[in-house]
């Protein structure tokens, strides 16, 4: 059998190179010291060469075991380096994590939860991608994207999705529309106008949940323009193009040519969550998971084990 010198045999002959004395050493590695012997003998016949002088007043090393003292501190120190890597690894606070977001959700509590995650796992590389619902989706599923945070995504059989936080929606009109200076609006007052909403590409249920608190009211709106991010889409209702339902958050982003009004007989909410493969179980994206759970705010948070 070929055997080979082993990282117990460089930790004896440290112990004993460094307290030049074999019953210190076997002592400092709970060894009896006969055992400490015999492997250091070991160790020099797998060498081929005497590591220490030994007397009987004194131990010292030999040239050979100089060098060897330097080298196995050195190969020591580096699998102690390598397995600390290793267990950070284990731990998620190492590597790199693409995450998918929703535009409208940097609106909400998600830079937060950004933050707070990079304060916890300075080591991660966290790379964001802002997109729609569907395309994050997607992204995850095929594996370009270990996180998606969406908002009101589509079932699917292959993700699972926990809640963070839930919305309101609000009626968005220009400042000189009739309805303009009331403190609410019902959705019924909407019936007559044209709206500005974005493409049907974003995702089925994103697009059509506004949509959904019209058809409750008797009617379906007429699309008369479409835009990609809200801030085009708040200009263009501020411009008079139209009016539009939105995610309260939104209101945050709103110009001075537009007012945003609850709508305070609607119980529907446009929900936020966190986005993963299921039967994910990488510690990056646990990890992820984890901060994200604990930094949504409570008002309105569904936390889920789905």
């Amino acid at each position: 059998m070929d055997e080979r010198v082993e990282l117990r045999h460089l930790r004896y002959f440290v112990a004993v190179a460094e307290e030049l004395h074999f019953g210190r050493a076997a002592i400092r590695l709970h060894l009896a010291q006969p055992p400490l012997s015999q492997q250091i003998q070991r160790l020099e016949a797998l060498i081929g060469h005497p590591l220490f002088i030994r007397t009987s007043r004194s131990v010292s090393l030999t040239p050979a075991g100089l060098t060897l003292l330097e080298r196995a501190r050195h190969t020591l120190q580096a699998v102690q380096v390598d397995v600390e890597e290793v267990r950070r690894v284990g731990r998620g606070e190492v590597g790199s994590l693409q995450v998918g977001f929703v535009g409208s959700a940097i609106l909400t509590s998600l830079p937060a939860i950004f933050r707070r995650y990079l304060t916890m796992f300075p080591g991660v590389d966290l790379k964001l991608q802002e997109s729609f619902t569907a395309p994050v989706m997607e992204g995850v599923l095929q594996g370009r994207l270990d996180v998606g945070i969406v908002r009101d995504p589509d079932p699917s059989e292959a993700l699972w999705v926990r809640p963070l936080f839930s919305e309101r929606f609000v009626a968005v009109l220009p400042v000189g529309h009739a309805c303009a200076g009331q403190a609410v609006l019902s959705v019924a007052d909407l019936r007559n106008e044209p709206f500005v909403h974005y493409p049907r590409s974003a995702g089925e249920r994103a697009w059509g949940k506004p949509f959904s608190l019209c058809e409750s009211h008797g009617f379906r709106p007429e699309v008369a323009q479409e835009a990609s991010h809200w801030l085009t889409i708040l200009s263009l209702v501020g411009a008079g193009l139209g009016v539009c339902i939105a995610p309260a958050c939104v209101a945050r982003l709103a110009p001075p040519e537009v007012v945003c009004l609850p709508l305070p007989d609607e119980h529907l909410t446009s929900d936020i969550g966190l986005m993963c493969r299921v039967g994910e179980q990488r510690p990056l994206v646990e990890g992820f998971a984890r901060v994200a759970l604990g930094t949504a705010p409570a008002s309105g948070t569904h936390p889920g084990n789905t």
